[in-house]
């Protein structure tokens, strides 16, 4: 036998193998606290953005769908907002948005960093975990930031509150052990049908990224009186025939006066700034170019008012 009859016999091989292959498929919840890194992983999962990050708590406010594909599995990836003790109607429906998930998914990622101890909030979160009828798995992120000793000290701690089925140690900004958690995921899903395209990486629609891009950006360059006031919505978006660019419309909202003029800045420089910040990455996404208008308008208490957070687009028929 030649080198070449070998080489058909190997790819004979593969191909059969590939036939008998079943797919794979299911759905991932990742919980945890405000800023403890749940859409770094899921944006290094995915290998481009999906969810908006800053240092600021409560960015994410929405359910955010990641859907990672390969010829042999499909896991949905969902991120939720940081579970905290709601002060307003927006925190109650971001906490419950994050809880609904339990009833949907097939495992949970429970999120916690190496570099805090145990604290209220997720031993809040533990006792709902408890309650699930899901697999949990505990994801200690940040580890970057820690000596093994203390790392395996917080795992240790961690383990004594309830019985995980696994127990991951990861940095999701560096991407360290992130391939092992994923490999785990894959090892622990079920044969099921692909939910989505293979070129789809996400549910939402092109004008809810838009304008977490906007709001993201807000948050990034405004002071701490501002991230949890602001809203963003997208008016209009289309293509202008003139310029051939994608003509964007969005209003920026917030709670009072002296927040609309941190916005705005001196003569307009700070929604400057955001503009510009926000259409290059927009247009990264679009693939197209971007003209993007942005007002800022004052919305008194809109955070308490369910009328006005459903306006904003936080709607409770979501989950």
């Amino acid at each position: 036998m030649n080198k070449y009859s070998r080489w058909y016999d190997y790819q004979d091989y593969l191909i059969k193998r590939k036939k008998n292959m079943t797919f794979k498929s299911g759905f991932v919840s990742i919980i945890g606290r405000p800023n403890v890194g749940k859409s770094t992983l899921l944006n290094h999962v995915m290998g481009q953005k999906i969810a908006i990050m800053s240092d600021k708590a409560q960015t994410t406010r929405n359910k955010i769908q990641g859907i990672y594909t390969t010829e042999t599995e499909q896991i949905v990836f969902i991120d939720t907002p940081g579970i905290h003790k709601p002060h307003n109607a927006l925190g109650d429906y971001m906490v419950e948005s994050a809880y609904s998930t339990l009833r949907e998914v097939d495992t949970v990622l429970f999120m916690v960093p190496a570099d805090e101890p145990r604290g209220k909030g997720d031993n809040m979160i533990i006792e709902r975990l408890k309650q699930a009828k899901v697999p949990v798995i505990l994801v200690v992120n940040k580890i970057d930031k820690v000596h093994p000793d203390r790392l395996l000290a917080q795992i240790d701690d961690f383990r004594t509150q309830m019985d995980f089925k696994e127990v991951i140690p990861i940095s999701a900004l560096e991407g360290n052990n992130t391939d092992i958690l994923l490999a785990i995921l894959k090892d622990n899903l079920e044969e099921g049908f692909k939910y989505f395209p293979d070129d789809m990486i996400t549910d939402h629609p092109e004008r809810f990224l838009v304008g977490e891009m906007i709001r993201e950006k807000v948050l990034i360059l405004t002071r701490e009186e501002i991230p949890h006031s602001i809203a963003v919505t997208v008016d209009s978006m289309k293509r202008d025939e003139e310029t051939n660019k994608v003509h964007i419309m969005a209003t920026i909202y917030v709670e009072r006066k002296s927040q609309k003029g941190i916005i705005l800045g001196k003569g307009g420089d700070m929604i400057r700034k955001v503009g510009k910040m926000a259409r290059r990455d927009i247009e990264l996404m679009l693939g197209d170019k971007v003209y993007l208008e942005t007002w800022v308008k004052i919305k008194s208490n809109w955070r308490d008012k369910k009328v006005d957070i459903h306006a904003m687009g936080y709607r409770k028929d979501d989950f």
